[in-house]
């Protein structure tokens, strides 16, 4: 005979609220990975696809510069913002607002494509400005709510399966893109094709509203009064570059950056209007990029762990100046996709090793948001001056081209040209001031904790390193006494 009493309602009600908490959480990363295959769309149409809005919408190669580093430009300065504000309102209630802004933005976009009138560039860009924004409002925050969601050892599991739901999504949408452009252009209503896929890109971020809508912030509550103090923001920012190691490292990111902005919005220009490719064969182009630096990631940070990072950063680095001087050789389709190959072995290379090289270089128990976020304020910056002499020195060429002995095929070899030579002054530069750092104790690779912060065939897949904290040491902490 079973003697033991039944539980009480108290009891039952203690044991809900023990498995409360790991429900809510299952819940939450469930619903994280949904938005991650949600949000996959609209990030790769916005990162590949606008350039060629662009161009169908006449957009002039001096526009082409603006579309390229204006939004950059306000973007990087609204990660300090969305630093601030987080002292004021909850991480979640932020992400929430700039992902709902980016599908209003993207209901904007595919409403451009349907207007069908000339002089529209000019929205374009104030509204890839506004994307922009929002998108590096969510930066910081989303970085910090999900290392403090997701349990320690559960996190490159996480992040491994995210990523492939990232790259999956990404590259369907890439063939579907291409296909569904290709297919409307053929009947001569191509803004149909636009319009159609930025309207799947609206409809996929309002799905994704709703799973972050779902998803639980752990720590809800917004900072305290002591973290709200500009003066020591700015502090911190005069700190990390007094370290010439750190500021080193940083213009020779920056430059790099900038140096491949002066070419990057113009490879578009040249397979559009110059090749006349298909949409079909541009996105193919643009995923034989993409894919290799998916690819072969893993494999870089399995080599920058034997050999270090300084080594395969410099390796990888010299191989990027010589990316803009191949496409010079010849217009082969399969010569171009064979350059986009070596491209993305390149860039994934050097993503991945500068991105481990900042993590070792900052000094020990320092602000690395500060550190971050500097980088990519200075990077923009530059972005920002060689979209904008890009833009002019791609409206020139065609002067320039008629003053050379020897005139080049392309106008636009100009630009490729003075971009490759920047990138390799840029790297002779950092060459003798580049220091090999104490590597730090860190997770393997699987284990380090990247967000794949977005993705493009020119200038790679660019890895943000996201906040992690030890939940069980929290937990040590706040025992009672």
């Amino acid at each position: 005979m079973n003697t033991t009493a039944p539980p009480s309602p108290a009891e039952k009600a203690v044991s809900s609220l023990r498995h409360r908490p790991r429900y809510r959480l299952l819940r939450t990363l469930q619903h994280s990975q949904r938005e991650a295959v949600a949000s996959s769309a609209m990030i790769s149409t916005t990162e590949n696809f606008t350039n060629a809005f662009a161009l169908h919408l006449g957009a002039s190669n001096l526009q082409m510069g603006l579309l390229t580093g204006i939004p950059q430009l306000l973007g990087a300065s609204l990660q300090l913002v969305s630093v601030w504000i987080g002292n004021y309102f909850s991480r979640r209630r932020i992400v929430l607002f700039a992902a709902m802004l980016q599908t209003l933005l993207m209901f904007a976009l595919a409403l451009l494509a349907a207007l069908r009138r000339p002089g529209l560039v000019e929205s374009l860009i104030m509204l890839a400005m506004c994307y922009h924004a929002a998108s590096n409002l969510i930066q910081p925050q989303w970085r910090a709510w999900m290392g403090s969601l997701v349990p320690q050892k559960q996190r490159g599991s996480f992040f491994a399966s995210r990523t492939r739901l990232t790259i999956g999504v990404s590259l369907a949408t890439f063939l579907v893109g291409g296909l569904l452009l290709t297919l409307s252009a053929r009947f001569s209503i191509a803004w149909a094709g636009f319009f159609a896929l930025f309207l799947i890109s609206a409809l996929g971020r309002a799905l994704s509203c709703y799973f972050l809508w779902s998803m639980h912030d752990p720590h809800a509550e917004q900072g305290d009064e002591t973290n709200r103090q500009v003066l020591a923001t700015l502090g911190r920012i005069r700190d990390s570059m007094s370290d010439p190691t750190f500021r080193n490292y940083t213009f020779f990111v920056a430059g790099m950056q900038g140096a491949v902005a002066i070419s990057g919005p113009f490879f578009a220009v040249y397979m559009l209007e110059e090749l006349h490719y298909s949409y079909i064969e541009y996105s193919i182009n643009l995923m034989a990029s993409i894919a290799t630096q998916f690819a072969v990631l893993r494999y870089w940070g399995k080599v920058s762990d034997t050999h270090g990072n300084r080594i395969i950063m410099l390796i990888s680095s010299a191989a990027i100046p010589v990316i803009p001087l191949l496409w010079l050789i010849s217009d082969n389709y399969f010569w171009l996709l064979a350059a986009q190959l070596f491209s993305g072995l390149a860039w994934s290379g050097f993503n991945l090793t500068i991105a481990n090289y900042l993590y070792d270089i900052r000094p020990h128990q320092t602000d690395f948001a500060t550190y971050a976020a500097v980088q990519a304020g200075i990077t923009a910056i530059l972005v920002f001056v060689g979209s904008l002499a890009g833009g002019y020195l791609a409206h020139v060429s065609p002067l320039i081209n008629n003053w050379l002995p020897l005139p080049l095929a392309s106008t636009l070899f100009i630009v490729f040209i003075a971009s490759a030579l920047l990138r390799a002054m840029v790297l002779l530069w950092f060459i003798p001031r580049a220091e090999e750092p104490h590597i730090r104790t860190r997770p393997q690779y699987l284990q380090i904790i990247f967000r794949i912060a977005r993705y493009n065939s020119i200038s790679g897949v660019v890895l943000d390193w996201l906040t992690v904290t030890d939940k069980d040491k929290d937990k040590k902490d706040k025992k009672p006494e």
